[in-house]
């Protein structure tokens, strides 16, 4: 059993990437012991406010538009249930397993800073929930990204108290049987808890941090995928000389090209053809470089924006105990990150993009000199032609799905929230287009595996080969017609773990 503990400063995508998708009794997440201490220290400065009656927004006022109604002491918890109730507003199909864990993590480890005044109870609930793989039913749309997201988090607020669905054990049950069943109970609300428990950016980090580590993948099985296909058609390497990118120096242009020509090297097929009379090879293949690494800087960025976002407390308001005051604020709003999550998914698509066209020059015989869409007998068989169409329709989604969420904004709360940063919409958005991007680049090994037998007897590097025997386990040789969907998802498989990479390790290290 993996031990993970939170304290509001460490968090990082890996650690969300593997708690996200770990099952129950593979780990355990919990609260440092400085953390629970500043989070009780806050949460007995909550209860001095109340003590003065003095009003104090979020913790003994209304909400929102609302904010200048004084709420009476006895109504205090009321409050806080209304809160988290009249919330729930949330619409579409829930969120995945692995996206809502991402999301609760991320909402315990911000309240673990000691900043919110939240009742310690709540946060031990949501690693309750983690550990023993309680899974709340969270709408993924209903959040406008500012104020925190709202809606979606009150779904999650509403299991701890005991009122809403989760999955547990393979089945839908209400929250409060499942907390029962851990032999736990469910929160009881105090002024400010709701509140600290929706507002945040728990929501679209979740999205973006579970985005970054799957782009991480797409842009190393871009450059591989790109360069088994440059052996598949004959292409050249020079292209990918150090000279070259050294003149244009960007730090993913000349990893990208390091990547390829590594992968390539001691290939057969390349030295097969060098009196071959070809002078340049189209740009899918001759600026990969500068594509793969111009898409490998919005991953750069993505990631430098989510290393501050992941440990910041981005509820509101917050408390600052040393100086004895509460500060309403904004860290709520998710401008910063999604943009870059917008600027992501343009880099991701692009990724989706070239690959499309490095597949219809393998399906084109005047440019690759290869049989029409790679098979034997065209026209009794279609081979890999609709294979392409696929790829072209996922290439073709991803564009209108770049269309940036960020500079869209709609006032809410009579205008007093009148701007917000449809952070939840980019972040769900990135997700379609990686899962587009994945599929797109399992077509092109689908491809880029048949072209290659059809360099025989030569043969390609040693690292690509080994890629090539990886998927020749699950996707055999394309002789005639067949289900090639099928085909597709099992590629698709390989791509979700890292048997590649491992592959490639053993016979030129890792790649950049």
């Amino acid at each position: 059993m993996k031990e993970f503990i939170i304290d509001g400063e460490q968090l990082n995508t890996a650690d969300i990437m593997a708690i996200s998708s770990a099952r129950k009794g593979n780990l355990n997440v919990s609260i440092s012991d400085d953390s629970l201490k500043k989070v009780v220290a806050s949460r007995e400065y909550v209860k001095s406010v109340v003590e003065k009656e003095k009003p104090v927004y979020g913790i003994n006022t209304g909400f929102g538009a609302l904010s200048d109604v004084h709420i009476a002491k006895p109504d205090l918890a009321k409050l806080q249930i209304n809160l988290i109730r009249s919330h729930c507003t949330g619409v579409g199909e829930p969120f995945s397993r692995e996206v809502t864990r991402a999301i609760m993590l991320l909402r315990a480890n911000c309240l673990a800073s000691g900043y919110s005044g939240v009742n310690p109870d709540a946060i031990q609930l949501l690693l309750d929930f983690l550990n023993e793989d309680i899974q709340p039913i969270v709408p993924s749309k209903g959040s406008v990204g500012a104020s925190g997201d709202l809606a979606p988090l009150s779904h999650i607020a509403l299991c701890l108290i005991g009122e809403g669905e989760v999955i547990y054990e393979g089945k839908t049950v209400r929250s409060d049987f499942a907390i029962d069943q851990i032999g736990k109970k469910p929160v009881q609300l105090g002024p400010k808890d709701g509140l600290a428990l929706i507002n945040g950016t728990a929501v679209m980090a979740a999205l973006g941090s579970l985005a970054i580590t799957k782009a991480e993948k797409i842009m190393k099985y871009a450059d591989l995928v790109a360069a088994m296909t440059c052996d598949g058609v004959r292409g050249t390497v020079r292209a990918y000389d150090p000279r070259i990118q050294n003149l244009k120096p960007h730090p993913g242009q000349i990893a990208s090209a390091e990547n390829i020509r590594n992968l390539l090297k001691g290939s057969q097929v390349m030295n097969s053809h060098t009196e071959c009379g070809k002078v340049q090879d189209p740009y899918s293949l001759r600026c990969v470089p500068q594509v793969h690494g111009a898409c490998r800087q919005t991953l750069k960025h993505a990631k430098e924006v989510f290393s501050y976002e992941l440990n910041a407390v981005t509820d509101n308001p917050l408390i600052f105990i040393q100086d004895d005051d509460v500060i309403s604020g904004g860290n709520f709003h998710g401008e910063a990150i999604a943009m870059a999550m917008d600027y992501l998914a343009m880099g991701v698509a692009e990724i989706c993009s070239i690959s499309e066209r490095r597949v219809e020059k393998m399906m084109n015989p005047v440019f690759s000199e290869l049989p029409a869409f790679l098979t034997k007998s065209s026209g009794l068989n279609s081979g890999l032609m609709i294979a392409h169409v696929t790829a072209a329709a996922l290439t073709s989604e991803n564009k209108y799905l770049c269309h940036p969420a960020s500079i869209d904004s709609i006032p809410t709360s009579t205008d007093k929230e009148d701007h917000v940063s449809m952070g939840v919409t980019s972040g769900r958005k990135l997700l379609e287009v990686i899962d587009n991007a994945f599929n797109c680049l399992a077509i092109e090994f689908l491809c880029a595996a048949q072209a290659l037998e059809f360099q025989r007897p030569n043969i390609s590097s040693p690292a690509i080969e080994s890629v090539h025997k990886i998927i020749r386990k699950h996707v055999s040789y394309i002789e005639d017609d067949r289900v090639f969907n099928t085909d597709i998802q099992n590629i698709r498989k390989l791509l979700e773990t890292d048997e590649f990479f491992n592959a490639i390790e053993k016979e030129i290290g890792g790649l950049k």
